[in-house]
């Protein structure tokens, strides 16, 4: 996600970090994929945009491995904020991971945002199981990501992990792991689909990362369900006291048709995909927003009237990687200047 503040909010873009020879594909192997990524890290700060973010997915043609990718961005950049949208923590060995991130942190001087959660549907059957972790007893994988993710969070804030060895006249001391990177804790955001779990991120102070979907569906539009969701967060948040302001994102699909280009590509798109989606995933019913395609001003009226992106600070746009830097720069561009305003 890229960052520009624009009528109060930030806007950004969301890689999901596609690759393949599929026909069209700018994307053709893993490398190439990185190497945009960065590229258009670079050219979104210079358009005067202020971060990058990824999704993680493992098993898949996608982006799976996301610290080496954002330290490259944060070394050629200065401003650029970078993080991911979201690390699937059932996957990650927490200390190490506190590790990567406070290093990518230092590298980028404090610019790193992470958002974190139990992670999307899969093409692995408990995939998680292959990287070596396996719920406890009583435990279900999401019980798991929530105990991953409190240990990392431990580890960043320098809580002591490891018992020294009594051999260096150091009895009783715990160890934390190093480096560490002051502030870090604040820019942790949690990937909530349902209200209750947005409550949880609140209670637990990370900021709140709406899903890109909503595993439940109470009949309403999805950007109400949303902006219900974004409210219930922040009185969850006020009542747990904890002194400092959270950050709140959605994500939507935004193509505003400029060029012929654009029309070649999402025309069409733009006459089917209008609406909510309702569907089942995950043993839930769940609801998809809608895709924003169509004429800039047109769009600016339809997202003014968007409850949750009201709501939230940051929106996050995604964007066509597949479609190379130069047609993504310049879709970024159009977003903000004819949907946002910005000059």
């Amino acid at each position: 996600m890229v960052f520009v503040v624009v009528n109060s909010k930030k806007i950004g873009f969301l890689s999901f970090g596609h690759y393949g020879r599929s026909a069209g594909s700018h994307t053709q192997d893993a490398g190439e994929s990185l190497r945009q990524a960065i590229e258009l890290s670079v050219a979104a700060e210079e358009q005067g945009v202020a971060g990058a973010f990824f999704r993680v997915h493992h098993f898949a043609r996608q982006g799976a491995a996301p610290f080496p990718l954002l330290s490259a961005i944060a070394a050629r950049t200065t401003t650029l904020e970078m993080g991911t949208g979201v690390i699937d923590m059932r996957y990650e060995n927490p200390l190490y991971m506190a590790e990567e991130a406070a290093a990518t942190d230092l590298i980028s001087q404090g610019r790193l945002q992470l958002g974190v959660s139990r992670g999307s549907p899969e093409p692995a059957l408990n995939g998680a199981e292959n990287f070596g972790y396996i719920p406890r007893d009583g435990e279900t994988p999401a019980d798991m990501a929530r105990r991953h993710t409190d240990l990392f969070r431990r580890a960043i804030t320098g809580t002591g992990i490891a018992p020294a060895d009594a051999g260096n006249g150091r009895p009783g001391l715990l160890l934390p792991v190093e480096p560490q990177s002051p502030g870090l804790d604040r820019r942790i955001w949690w990937g909530a689909g349902t209200r209750a779990t947005a409550v949880w991120a609140a209670e637990q102070g990370m900021n709140l990362m709406s899903s890109t979907l909503l595993t439940e569906d109470t009949g309403v539009p999805f950007d109400q369900l949303q902006a219900e969701q974004i409210r219930v967060f922040r009185d969850a948040w006020k009542e747990a006291g904890h002194g400092w302001t959270p950050r709140v994102s959605v994500s939507r699909s935004i193509i505003p048709l400029v060029s012929e280009e654009d029309h070649h590509y999402f025309g069409l798109r733009g006459q089917v995909e209008g609406r909510d989606q309702v569907g089942w995933l995950d043993g839930a019913v769940s609801r998809f927003g809608r895709s924003y395609i169509g004429e800039p001003d047109q769009l600016a009226e339809e997202l003014a009237r968007d409850e949750a992106v009201q709501e939230a600070d940051t929106v996050l746009v995604t964007i066509p990687n597949q479609l190379g830097v130069d047609y993504n720069a310049a879709l970024l561009g159009n977003i903000v200047k004819h949907v946002f305003g910005q000059d």
